[in-house]
């Protein structure tokens, strides 16, 4: 096996290894396993960077791929590789997961059971990181799977005073879009036909099948919802996001962090990798409704962040929104869409996941996330943690020239011309929506800034000796300030990575 077979594979389940060797160490150890876990990840975060600078942005193909037997018994292989789709989310995975064990250095929730949370949190890289190199639907399932018991452990026992709540609705909606999900992925096995009746589980013979034609149209449709569901409940799209607001509001910190900043990007990757190539039709049926769904999601997100008191319920509410973005761009069936799905998702990634650091940090010191309670005057009482707190809030909202910007600005311009099939006047109205969902997105943010970070400070705050940003914060911090700001000025380094191999993805649909 040579390092182009092995090199993903290893970097997928190093974690999941120091989860192992974190299960050994004895509890008392709670600062070695904290070190642990930054090892660890920071290992795999290495070896997903040597496989960028080895990767060749040229292609449109899987790279770095393996593909042998698993479970012979129902024709199930690990099929493994990647390509500009999966390389943007499959690094930030890693990225994100390392940052978040650098936190944990400075703080972790019920410091006795430090061992437990961080065994999870690597466990739960694992299951993401996964997810995007599966390509045999078994082991996508498989992956899909994994990152559900580790967050809901995260949520139930670490979370805020509601967290058993959170924590069971969080996973009975998962669940439930996953039978969905599985049913469909069942139906497209044993109605595909790679020659000689054998059917299979593997995504790129499945991609061939269904762009020859070789699921009938009804097939399409009833699947296609199915397998649209299960994604749906992940990203999640209006109406099925109930549980995001709760599942946020009660996460610990690093658990907010990788929910918005990886877990969201799941279920949006699914349509991207399974649900529009396999099943082309079926695509072009939904798409007007996916869109529809889409529209209806920024505005709403907007409405509902209006009328937050609590900020992390707020965030988690403006996650809503974004994805709203990105699923409108995946409903144009364009280049252009698809490309800004793919943006905005890191973008957001990056952007959401520092607005949860900045919130649990102002938690940490005011121990109330209440806007009212808070105030007003963090600029005057923690000058550099109320300006990072601005600085990604006005990057969130869009502002040109940050990270924010261009992945909803790509969208609004999809839904302008959209897929031949599609209905261009319908799709501008859905842009207008957006429109008006930016507009609302900017009033929120500017109006959460002025309550939290203007102002005169209280006078039950102004005794209080709060520090600053930590060094470990800063730490954690800089490297996603840096993301935002490069990805804002040079779109081109997620762009180029993303053009062929979406574009080639369109050509399963004869565009």
């Amino acid at each position: 096996m040579t390092w182009e077979n092995s090199a993903i594979t290893i970097a997928t389940l190093l974690p999941l290894a120091g989860a192992l060797v974190i299960a050994l160490v004895p509890r008392r150890y709670e600062m070695g396993v904290r070190a642990l876990g930054i090892v660890f990840t920071g290992a795999a975060l290495v070896l997903a960077i040597a496989i960028t600078f080895t990767f060749d942005y040229g292609a449109s193909g899987l790279q770095f791929q393996l593909d042998t037997s698993w479970i012979p018994a129902i024709d199930a292989r690990y099929h493994v590789g990647i390509d500009g789709i999966s390389l943007p989310l499959y690094v930030l995975t890693f990225v994100l997961s390392f940052l978040c064990a650098i936190y944990t250095w400075r703080v972790v929730p019920k410091p006795g059971k430090t061992k437990a949370f961080i065994g999870l949190m690597l466990l739960l890289e694992t299951g993401m990181a996964g997810t995007f190199i599966a390509f045999d639907l078994i082991l996508f399932f498989v992956f899909w799977e994994l990152v559900l018991v580790p967050m809901y452990f995260l949520i139930g026992i670490w979370g805020s005073s509601n967290r058993e709540y959170a924590a069971i609705k969080f996973f009975l909606y998962t669940l439930f879009g996953s039978v969905f999900m599985l049913l469909g992925f069942l139906a497209m096995f044993f109605n595909s036909d790679i020659g000689g009746g054998v059917h299979t589980f593997d995504i790129i013979a499945l991609q061939e099948f269904g762009a020859s034609g070789g699921f009938s149209n009804g097939f399409q449709l009833i699947v296609f919802a199915a397998v649209g569901l299960g994604f749906a409940v992940k990203v999640p799209m209006w109406p099925f996001h109930t549980w995001l607001p709760d599942a946020h509001t009660e996460a610990p910190t690093i658990g907010s962090v990788l929910l918005a900043g990886i877990m969201l990007k799941m279920g949006a990757y699914g349509f991207i990798r399974i649900a529009l190539p396999i099943l082309p039709y079926g695509a072009q049926k939904y798409a007007p409704w996916i869109g529809l769904l889409a529209a209806i999601a920024i505005v709403y997100a907007a409405l509902a962040c209006l009328a937050q008191k609590d900020l992390k319920r707020l965030i988690a509410f403006s996650s809503v929104g974004h994805m709203g973005f990105v699923m409108l761009g995946i409903a144009t069936l364009t280049s252009i869409g698809i490309n800004a799905a793919i943006f905005g998702m890191v973008a957001h990634g990056l952007i959401t996941g520092m607005l949860f650091f900045c919130v649990g940090s102002l938690y940490d010191r005011y121990h109330t996330r209440e806007i009212a309670e808070i105030g007003g005057g963090v600029m005057q009482k923690l000058p550099y943690l109320g300006g990072v707190f601005a600085f990604v809030a006005i990057a969130s909202l869009g502002l040109p020239g940050l990270a924010g910007f261009w992945g909803e600005v790509m969208a609004l311009l999809s839904s302008y011309s959209p897929a031949e099939p599609l209905s261009t006047p319908l799709f501008r109205v859905f842009m207008i929506a957006g429109g008006v969902g930016t507009i609302l997105t900017a009033g929120y943010f500017l109006w959460m800034l002025q309550r939290v970070n203007m102002g005169t400070l209280p006078e039950k705050w102004k005794a209080e000796a709060f520090a600053d940003v930590a060094a470990i914060e800063w730490v954690s911090w800089v490297p996603l300030l840096v993301g935002i700001v490069a990805l804002g000025l040079f779109p081109g380094l997620l762009t180029d990575v993303t053009q062929e191999p979406v574009n080639s993805l369109l050509g399963l649909f004869g565009t």
